[in-house]
């Protein structure tokens, strides 16, 4: 596969992923992207958040592998963050799918240091003789992770002003007593990866005085 046909598949999985942003909490947004010789078989981004039972919280690859179907054999998948090796609930990875499928190659564009991947299902793809290729346009979909990234490392989400707060995972809300800190701390333990304030607001202005606005 040409380097252009490579770069134009994984442009689309990170507008797939950017799309659902602010929708999938507790899972972060993906985008994956199926396709054979340059032709797109099948695509979509995570599932919207909520309950499992209901259809949702479904991961990208798993949406668009079941999409795909057979025809998944032999092709190459695009996807915006490394494939989980394991499921916080009683689903299979989506590691585990991509290699039943068929799929010959994955191309990832971010990393995924969450102990549900950290790069254990990039190797057992690799022995299952998948080929992987990691850091396809990894500067392009940074942005993307940002929120998820600073919750792992550090348990805290970011917090920005927004005038809509579109794309965001909810509004940042302290509970009644609870200082901003406690908050910050508190919503991080609760998986969310990038809150918003209302720009301009008090809530803005003193999470700047503190420090804890982004």
């Amino acid at each position: 596969m040409s380097a252009d046909v490579d770069r134009r598949l994984m442009r689309r999985a990170i507008g797939l992923a950017r799309q659902c942003l602010g929708s999938t909490w507790p899972n972060p947004a993906v985008g994956c992207v199926i396709a054979r010789d340059g032709e797109i078989l099948a695509e979509a981004g995570t599932g919207p958040g909520g309950s499992a039972s209901a259809g949702h919280r479904l991961h990208a690859e798993e949406r668009a592998l079941t999409e795909a179907g057979a025809a998944a054999g032999g092709a190459a998948a695009y996807i915006t963050l490394e494939p989980c090796t394991l499921r916080s609930s009683a689903r299979a990875s989506c590691t585990d799918r991509l290699i039943a499928s068929g799929i010959a190659r994955v191309a990832v564009a971010c990393l995924d240091s969450s102990p549900l991947a950290a790069g254990q299902g990039l190797e057992r793809l690799r022995q299952a003789g998948v080929a992987v290729e990691v850091g396809l346009l990894a500067e392009e979909a940074a942005d993307v992770y940002a929120g998820y990234r600073r919750r792992l490392a550090t348990g805290r989400p970011l917090i920005e002003a927004s005038d809509t707060g579109a794309g965001f995972d909810a509004a940042f809300e302290p509970s009644p007593g609870e200082t901003l800190p406690q908050a910050v701390r508190r919503l991080g333990e609760t998986g969310y990866t990038r809150l918003w304030v209302k720009r301009g607001g008090r809530l803005e202005r003193m999470l700047r005085d503190q420090g804890l606005l982004d």
